[in-house]
This record gives C-alpha cells, structure tokens and sequence, in this order.
C-alpha cells in the first residue's frame, strides 16, 4: 500500500524517495517561468505566477470555471479564487491542522468537498456549502489499515473514492446524495498483492459523462486500470504498459477527455533523476493501453490534465521533475521551461488552468 504518495509497505522508504524527488528537482527559477522561445511563442501556453496565501504544499486544484477554482494541500489548508486567480484566500479546516487534503472537489463558489490522505481515522471526507465558514465531516476512516487517496464526481452529489487495499480488497466509497458514503468494495476486482493508488495530486480516479470511471494503480506486481461504466456497480480491471512492478512503480494519474479518449501517466518514485516509460494512452476507453512518448523531465509524473474546449487533444502534465505539454495528446511533449515541484493540474477551458505545488506555488496556464 502507498503510503507517501500513499504506502504502507515501505513507508520511510517511500518518504525518502519522495523527499529526493522534490529536492533533486528543485529549481531557483521554479517560481519565475522562463518565457518560451520566438519559435513556439505562437502555440505555447502562457504561464503566469499567482499567489495562492499561503506556503504550505498544494496537492490538488479543482476549477468550477474560468473564475471560480478551490486547491487543496498539506497542513488542513485550501485556498479559493473567485476572480480567476487574481487573489487567492488560504484557510486551514478547523480540527484538521495536522490533516493533509490531497483532493479537493470544486462543486462553486460556496461548496466544495476536501479529501484528507492518511493512515486510519486521518483519511476522511469534508464538505462545505457556505464557502468554507463551516465544514462538516461526512466520512472518517475507522480501519488501522486504511488509507484512502483521491475522489472524483459525476455532479455534486454523486462520486466515489478510492482507497489502498485492505485484505486483498479496495475499501472504495460512494456517495448518491452528496451526504452519506457507502463501502462498495464487494463491487471491484480482488487487490493483488501490495496494490494501492497514489496520493500525490488527487487525479488516480476520473471520472466522466454520468456512470464512467476510471481508477489507476500502483505498488504491484500490475499496474492496473480499474474501470466501471455503471456509476461503480461493476469493475473490471485492465493491464497497462508503463513502468511497473515495484511497490513505488505504477499508475499515479488519470484522464479521459470522451467515453473513448484518456491517458495516464506515473512512473517509478525511487528514481527520481531516470526517464521511464510512463506515459499510455487509450482509445477504447480504457480496455486496451499503448504507449505514448515519455514525459521530457526525468522521475514520475504526479498529475495530468486534458485542456478541453478548442484544445481538447492538449495535455498538460506534471511531476516535481518538470511539466510539459502537448498537442498531440501525448504523442509528442514540449517542455514548459523553468517549471518543477508542480504536484498537480487542471483546466477549466483553454484559457483557465493551474498548476499548483511545493511552498503554495500556483501558476495559472493558458492557451
């Protein structure tokens, strides 16, 4: 199970290649993007620096529309911008200081739902309808062993979350009415050994249209893709070709832009500083993987996301190496100079998207 981007089997071990990620990574320039060359000016997204309010690491990014968006990290924080990034407002969950929201769910400007990630009663479930005065507590993990890592919606009401596996099962929930969660673990595939999904930027589930789904994972013998089309009544799970094998290898994040159309990414945490095969791509929604070109910074991509719109076969990917992204839906990658220790992504529109990551970085990606 993956604990620091998840794990329960290794977990220093896991902590030190995630430490290493970061700190090999690291960039003097990181918060300066460098602008890109004469050349690609006219096709490269433009990249401006925001100030997110605080400096606690941010794992996850949720826009609701070119205006509204919520991010969510370490330490019980989020932040919100209501004006496209232009001011940010951070806060801390009262009761969940020491609690780390590695998802966070962006319903509008009043409501939202934050995922905490950690072993036992530290992962659990937040909502809240009046722009975060209140919060209330939906689900807490009552299982030692548990360890719960991403959510993702189909409308306000309706998601499901994953978690690590427990006795050769995944505990994931689901919610129906946006208040209650229900174990429907008795619904997926048996776990393999040791399989479990990454924590790092609350993108191992997708979701799309009413009743698709897509879970990836990691830490096994297989690194997996977990697929239902009825709304998380029925999974079957699905081989994929990258780097895998490990209990720090495999699946980290995951797209799909149609019913047909996704990608994912991962790679393997304890080499931060090697390139890997970490890229595939689907075509069939889901059943079958092939490889695309791996990403142009070295070590694991935490996070990915389709640009959509006008720019629905650009992608924008992420990883405390580097970030890139790509016009081809990953056939080809372009380098987004001086950017690195971004942990995830995600775009409302062409116009509207936001890295987030270490120290409260937020920079705002457009097309």
């Amino acid at each position: 199970m993956l604990r620091p981007l998840s794990l329960a089997a290794t977990a220093s071990g896991l902590v030190a290649a995630l430490t290493l990620a970061c700190t090999e990574s690291s960039d003097p320039s990181a918060d300066s993007p460098t602008a890109p060359s004469t050349a690609a000016a006219s096709s490269s997204p433009r990249l401006t620096v925001q100030h997110s309010g605080t400096t606690n690491r941010l794992q996850a990014i949720s826009p609701v529309n070119a205006r509204v968006v919520w991010a969510s990290g370490v330490g019980g924080t989020y932040t919100v911008t209501t004006n496209g990034g232009r001011t940010w407002h951070a806060h801390v969950v009262p009761g969940a200081e020491t609690l780390q929201f590695r998802d966070v769910q962006a319903v509008s400007a009043t409501e939202a739902y934050l995922l905490s990630a950690g072993v036992g009663t530290d992962s659990r479930v937040y909502k809240t309808t009046d722009g975060g005065q209140t919060w209330k507590l939906q689900f807490k993990n009552q299982d030692p062993n548990g360890f719960y890592d991403c959510f993702a919606f189909w409308t306000p009401d309706r998601g499901l979350t994953m978690a690590d596996a427990v006795n050769g099962r995944f505990p994931v929930i689901r919610t129906t009415d946006g208040r209650h969660w229900t174990n429907i673990s008795s619904h997926l595939p048996a776990a393999q050994a040791g399989e479990a999904a990454f924590a790092a930027s609350g993108t191992c589930v997708a979701t799309q249209g009413t009743n698709r789904a897509w879970i990836g994972t990691g830490g096994a013998a297989k690194a997996r893709i977990l697929r239902t089309s009825d709304g998380g009544n029925t999974w079957k799970a699905y081989r994929t070709p990258i780097i895998q094998g490990t209990p720090t290898s495999g699946v980290i994040t995951v797209a799909f832009r149609d019913a047909s159309h996704g990608i994912l990414a991962g790679g393997e945490l304890a080499a931060p500083t090697q390139f890997s095969d970490n890229v595939a791509v689907s075509t069939d929604g889901g059943r079958t993987w092939q490889l695309a070109k791996r990403t142009p910074f070295p070590g694991a991509a935490y996070g990915l996301s389709y640009v959509g719109g006008i720019r629905a076969n650009n992608v924008v990917i992420t990883g405390p190496g580097g970030a890139a992204w790509s016009r081809t839906e990953g056939q080809s990658w372009h380098l987004l100079p001086g950017v690195q220790n971004y942990w995830a992504v995600a775009f409302a529109g062409p116009d509207a998207g936001w890295l987030v990551g270490t120290e409260g970085r937020i920079l705002k990606v457009e097309f």
